[in-house]
């Protein structure tokens, strides 16, 4: 008879067991997993996560991050058969090549109207729109600088001074978004002939292209190099950290882009997807960004941050994705010709 009770009570023990893994595997496969490809930077990704599932408890989003020139050659690399279900944070002039090549699923997200005209894709409705500006920003090391007797730049042209050789670190447009929209702005803002020439004079001083646009500013921070080219968000968190920078903005303009999102056309989670680009254009979303971003795509959210000058938005060089996304590949393949014997190793 004990033995006997003791079979039957192991086995109502193992059957409760059971049950219970399999309500808990239940509970788990009720949640709906979302691939996101991103280049938002790392210590943004846990605050956009709860945000979004606040609301949306029931998707799980697991990122694929790496820097936006990796990103975007990952995705066109995958187009025959695409494996990510969103783009987030990612650059407009990205997402406009990969609307070219026809791989994005358009959709009008639930606060489409608030966003700025020249923050969305203008096609209705729009295969990608805008969440923030990110633009160009100089991380001057005052120590460093002081040690080695520099100025402080003012200006681009000032980076080509002799005094400045193998004291610059610039981010590599193939691999970051921020290198690729200094290298555009350049020529847009001068034209093709000047825009080389400048880069040219500029290659004579630059110690190193690295493939991360965060990375020239921690290097600035860290002493490694006094001058390190990078953008704005990475610039106010390094000097926050309490690192010797001033942040210095270029008189002439600043590169810019937009961090963007895009449904992935071909995704067998359309409808979780959808929520997640309702959430990513609602003002819930924007207030997280403008905590990061001096200019979010909705107007009148964003708030002054710390050494970004009140009129930064007007110091942003007119910027032409069109024309940034289908001359991607005859400037890259320039700019790698020209200056990459100078980039960090992969």
């Amino acid at each position: 008879m004990t033995q006997f009770r003791g079979t039957w009570w192991h086995s109502v023990a193992s059957a409760v067991a059971a049950a219970g893994l399999l309500a808990s595997g239940a509970a788990f496969a009720q949640k709906t997993e979302l691939l996101v490809y991103t280049a938002l930077e790392t210590d943004q990704l846990k605050a956009y996560q709860e945000g979004f599932n606040k609301t949306n408890p029931d998707i799980a989003i697991k990122w694929v991050r790496d820097s936006t020139g990796v990103v975007t050659a990952k995705l066109l690399a995958e187009k025959a058969n695409p494996q990510a279900d969103v783009v987030m944070g990612v650059a407009a002039s990205s997402l406009v090549l990969l609307d070219l090549e026809g791989m994005l699923q358009p959709y009008a997200p639930a606060n489409l109207g608030a966003i700025s005209a020249q923050y969305k894709d203008a096609k209705n409705p729009p295969a990608w729109f805008g969440m923030d500006v990110w633009g160009a920003a100089i991380c001057f090391n005052t120590v460093e600088a002081q040690k080695q007797g520099l100025p402080k730049p003012g200006s681009w042209k000032d980076l080509q001074k002799p005094v400045y050789k193998g004291k610059i670190t610039m981010p590599h447009p193939a691999s970051s978004g921020t290198g690729f929209f200094d290298v555009t702005a350049w020529l847009q803002m001068w034209g093709e002939a000047d825009g080389w020439k400048y880069m040219d004079g500029l290659h004579e001083n630059i110690a190193q292209y690295t493939h991360s646009g965060s990375k020239p500013c921690r290097q600035a921070g860290a002493g490694e190099f006094p001058i390190g080219i990078s953008f704005e968000y990475r610039a106010n968190t390094t000097k926050a950290s309490g690192a010797p920078v001033d942040v210095v903005f270029p008189v002439e303009g600043l590169g810019w882009d937009l961090e963007a999102l895009a449904i992935m056309k071909g995704t067998k989670k359309l409808e979780a997807a959808k929520k997640l680009a309702d959430w990513a254009s609602s003002r819930d979303a924007m207030e997280l960004y403008a905590k990061n971003f001096a200019i979010v795509a909705v107007p009148g959210i964003a708030k002054p941050l710390p050494n970004v000058p009140a009129d930064y938005e007007k110091r942003l060089v007119k910027n032409d994705f069109g024309w940034s996304a289908k001359n991607r590949d005859r400037i890259l393949t320039e700019w790698n010709k020209r200056y990459n014997a100078k980039a960090e190793p992969k």
